[in-house]
C-alpha cells in the first residue's frame, strides 16, 4: 500500500475525530524552513543529508513520475541517492542515469548487488555504472544479507567480497558496505567476519526494538565501529502510519545515532512532507523515544515486520552464542 493512500485514510479518520496529523511546519513550503540537516557519514567523512531519496519503490509509478521525484529531491537539497541493481530490474538505476549525471559531483550515489560470487558481482557493477551513466559510485553494498549461509557465500573463495575489494581498489566505488532486513544476527556475523566495512544499512523504526531488533543488537556495534549508518523502513512499509504520524516515524529514526535514512518516496508531495520534517527536526530524548515504543506494543512482531524471519531454534542458538554462552 502506498504511503499517500494510507495518509489519505489517516487524514479522513483524524478529521472525523477532530484531530490533525499535520503540524504548522508541515503546512509551510520546504524552502522556507532552511536546509536539510547534514551529518558526517561515519568513517567516510562525507556529509550527507539526513534523508535520502531511495529508488526501491519506483516500480510503483511511471518513468515520468520517478524522474520528477528525483529532480525535486535535487532541488530540495538532498544529496544522498539510494538504489540497487535489483530494483525494477535495473530500471531504477536508469532513472537516476537520466537525472543525476548533471549533478554527479554534488551527490552521494549508492547502489547494491545481490550477487554472491565475484564474477557475477563484477558484471552487475559494470551494468549499474552503465545504467547510471557514471564511472564510479560513492558506495557499493552487498545487498540483502539473509542468513548465515548467505554470509558464507560472500566470504567463500571467489565470493562477492573479492569483487567489492577489487572495485574499491580500482576506484569504481569509493566505499563498501552491506545491507539486510531479515535477521540482525546475520548482520552481526557480517561485522564479525570482516573489519573493513565502511557502511551498514538496516531497518530502524518505532516497533523494531520490540521484535528481533536491529536497533538493540546491531546499531550499538555499528556505532562502536564508526560505520556510516543508514536506516530504512522508517514507516514499516506504511504499516506504522495506521498508528503513528509520518513526523513521529521519521523523527524517531533520526533521533537514533545514525547518519541518514532512505525514504522511498513515490510522489513529490511525500518527498516535500519528509523534507519539511527533516528541516524542522528536533531530536527526541530517551523518555520520548520510550513513549513511542510503548505505543507500538500492540502491533509489534512478524505480522508488522513481515520482512524479518520468524524466531526459531537457530535464532535462539545464535542469541546464546552472541551473549557469550
Amino acid at each position: 500500500m502506498r504511503r499517500r493512500r494510507v495518509l489519505r485514510n489517516l487524514v479522513a479518520g483524524a478529521a472525523a475525530a477532530g484531530l490533525s496529523i499535520r503540524s504548522d511546519a508541515a503546512a509551510q513550503s520546504p524552502s522556507k524552513l532552511g536546509e536539510i540537516p547534514r551529518r558526517v557519514f561515519g568513517k567516510t567523512g562525507e556529509r550527507l543529508t539526513v534523508i535520502g531519496q531511495a529508488g526501491g519503490r519506483f516500480p510503483l509509478i511511471s518513468d515520468e513520475d520517478a524522474i520528477a521525484v528525483t529532480r525535486r529531491a535535487l532541488e530540495l537539497g538532498i544529496n544522498y541517492f539510494d538504489t540497487a541493481a535489483s530494483y525494477w530490474d535495473g530500471h531504477s538505476e536508469e532513472i537516476y542515469g537520466q537525472v543525476l549525471p548533471a549533478a554527479r559531483k554534488k551527490v552521494f550515489l549508492t547502489t547494491k548487488s545481490t550477487k554472491r560470487n565475484r564474477r557475477e558481482a563484477e558484471t552487475e557493477l559494470e551494468n549499474s555504472l552503465r545504467r547510471m551513466k557514471t564511472d564510479y559510485v560513492d558506495l557499493w553494498q552487498v545487498h540483502s544479507i539473509q542468513d548465515l549461509e548467505d554470509v558464507d557465500r560472500v566470504f567463500a573463495p571467489g565470493g562477492a567480497i573479492e569483487a567489492f575489494e577489487a572495485a574499491k581498489k580500482a576506484g569504481k566505488c569509493r566505499f563498501i558496505g552491506f545491507t539486510g532486513h531479515r535477521d540482525p544476527y546475520a548482520h552481526l556475523e557480517m561485522l564479525k567476519r570482516y573489519d573493513q566495512w565502511d557502511t551498514i544499512l538496516m531497518p530502524l523504526h518505532i516497533a523494531d526494538p520490540l521484535y528481533l531488533s536491529f536497533e538493540k543488537l546491531v546499531l550499538p556495534v555499528a556505532v562502536q565501529k564508526n560505520l556510516g549508518i543508514q536506516g530504512m523502513k522508517n514507516f514499516a512499509n506504511a504499516k506504522l502510519l495506521q498508528s503513528f504520524s509520518a513526523r513521529e516515524c521519521l523523527t524517531y529514526v533520526l533521533s537514533l545515532p545514525i547518519h541518514c535514512t532512505a525514504i522511498g518516496c513515490t510522489t513529490i508531495g511525500q518527498l516535500e512532507d519528509d523534507v519539511r520534517i527533516a528541516q524542522s527536526l528536533k531530536p527526541l530524548d530517551k523518555t520520548q523515544l520510550s513513549a513511542l515504543r510503548k505505543r507500538a506494543e500492540n502491533i509489534k512482531g512478524p505480522m508488522l515486520e513481515d520482512w524479518k524471519k520468524n524466531t526459531d531454534a537457530k535464532t535462539a542458538m545464535l542469541r546464546h552464542e552472541y551473549a557469550g554462552g
